[in-house]
């Protein structure tokens, strides 16, 4: 079983990597953010992590997107490609013509720059031709290992205008000109001002609301011993940062000390009975839900592991952290995951009802259930013994694609599931025999997923199994496809790929 859980260069970038995907979604009134949430051009445009607030993997404008094509310059319906460092874990934004990808140091654009760096790269979206890049420093040597400091950015940049917001390995928030070659704006240094400490790294992709920048600053622990005590449990783990002066508004420490690893997911945003909230996934593996204003309030809160469960750094742990979720008609759907190089575990996937306030967990202890409870549906937890699996659903690092009543979403074993929406009742899996990080991502009625061992598997949307194609990129692909303008764009560890329909 354990077999395909091969080891990484470091293991942390997995979590990020399974959460951005896909073109922009079409959204529904509840998950619509106010007028100036999402960046201008957000039909047509993919100009943040996860295309759109709500993260839903879901593109239905987009027609005509290949099923084939090939892996080198010049294949079938490859429109460009463009050299990146050696690391692939997240796809582009693409907005007002430029595509923006996070990577490192691995190919220098600029001699002059030398070891490992974290670097930004914005690409013309027609022809594929090289613009500029922003560089950074990786974390202190303190914090960051050697294996980790390779990685480079892990935060896809959220586009609006001209403006680029990001966040970097040292857990700094920067605003760019992309208007200017990404000249730096401001920088908000979160280590320094609010004494967070990274787990090894920082990556989260913000996410702007009206005039706030929204940021998961990755605080957790120090090294590899999940028994030594968090350094520091009373730094923020969320923040909410002016856009305009980089002033940070309010932050909260919700997770303080019951930290399991580290936290290495995105906030998202959905309006829900016309109030606007934000949700940070916690590194507790609890979600909180605050007013997306300049006040700090708590809306709801939810834990994602049953009661009783243990954080363990093997096959044996119970308890997980939390992956980058969705929303969808007043409904959220997380899964919980860990850290590839833990091994494989016993996975939750739940769907609740964010209409409630409070505590929405399914229990207050264990075996006590939560009369305010808002779950809709659970799936996953231990098989009878005896069976195929250990486990209906196993540790995930994916995000979800719901869309005209079915739910896509894989674990980290390579098993791709399809649910109804409603219910959680599963209609048909697939094991693509390989890792996946990436999402599922739905475009032009198929469901598109990478995987660890180059495919990119393309299936037909519906409530039976119909596979298309399947197509091997020479390179294994953590990171999800992205469809903006009718492009599909694929990133492996050391290419892009715009690819289209000639």
């Amino acid at each position: 079983m354990y077999s395909r859980l091969l080891p990484t260069l470091t293991v942390l970038a997995a979590l990020l990597a399974g959460a951005c995907t896909g073109p922009v979604a079409m959204m529904t009134a509840e998950e619509k953010p106010t007028a100036k949430a999402a960046p201008a051009e957000a039909g047509r445009d993919w100009p943040m992590y996860g295309g759109t607030p709500s993260r839903n993997m879901v593109n239905t404008v987009a027609r005509g997107i290949p099923t084939d094509w090939g892996n080198k310059k010049g294949g079938k319906n490859v429109k460009w490609v463009a050299d990146l460092g050696d690391r692939g874990y997240l796809p582009p934004a693409v907005a007002g013509g430029k595509v923006y990808i996070p990577t490192n140091n691995h190919k220098p654009r600029d001699p002059k720059v030398k070891g490992d760096k974290a670097v930004l790269m914005c690409f013309d979206e027609a022809t594929g031709e090289f613009l500029w890049q922003i560089v950074h420093d990786m974390p202190p040597a303190e914090i960051v290992t050697d294996q980790a400091k390779a990685e480079g950015l892990l935060s896809t940049p959220v586009v609006e205008g001209d403006r680029l917001y990001y966040v970097t390995p040292a857990a700094e928030v920067i605003c760019a000109d992309a208007s200017n070659k990404g000249a730096i704006l401001w920088r908000r240094d979160l280590m320094k001002d609010y004494k967070v400490y990274p787990h090894y790294v920082t990556f989260c992709s913000p996410l702007v609301v009206g005039d706030l920048v929204f940021v998961g600053t990755g605080n957790g622990r120090a090294g590899d011993d999940p028994d030594k005590p968090v350094p520091e449990p009373k730094a923020p783990s969320f923040v909410a940062i002016n856009k305009k002066d980089g002033k940070v508004v309010w932050h909260d420490n919700s997770p303080g000390d019951k930290i399991m690893e580290g936290a290495w997911a995105s906030p998202l945003y959905a309006n829900v009975n016309g109030q606007g909230q934000v949700i940070f996934p916690g590194g507790d593996g609890w979600l909180y839900a605050f007013e997306a204003k300049n006040e700090k309030k708590l809306i709801w809160k939810f834990d994602c592991n049953p009661k009783g469960s243990e954080f363990r750094k093997d096959s044996r742990g119970t308890a997980s952290y939390l992956m980058t979720p969705a929303v969808h008609d007043s409904h959220f759907y997380t899964a919980v995951g860990q850290q590839p190089d833990n091994g494989a575990g016993v996975g939750h996937l739940w769907c609740v009802d964010i209409t409630r306030t409070g505590d929405l967990s399914e229990e207050l202890e264990k075996g006590k259930r939560n009369s305010n409870s808002g779950l809709v549906w659970h799936f996953g937890g231990p098989t009878p013994k005896g069976s195929a699996r250990d486990w209906v659903f196993g540790r995930s690092i994916s995000g979800f694609a719901v869309h005209d009543g079915l739910l896509y979403t894989a674990d980290l074993e390579g098993f791709l599931y399809c649910l109804e929406a409603k219910t959680g009742k599963q209609l048909w899996q697939d094991d693509l025999k390989a890792n996946v990080w990436a999402s599922p991502l739905w475009v032009d009625g198929k469901v598109y997923l990478a995987d660890d061992s180059g495919n990119v598997t393309i299936f037909e949307h519906g409530k039976e199994k119909k596979s298309v194609n399947k197509v091997d990129m020479d390179d294994g692909v953590k990171a999800t496809p992205v469809v903006a303008n009718g492009v599909l764009y694929i990133a492996t560890p050391k290419r892009l790929f715009a690819i289209t329909a000639k």
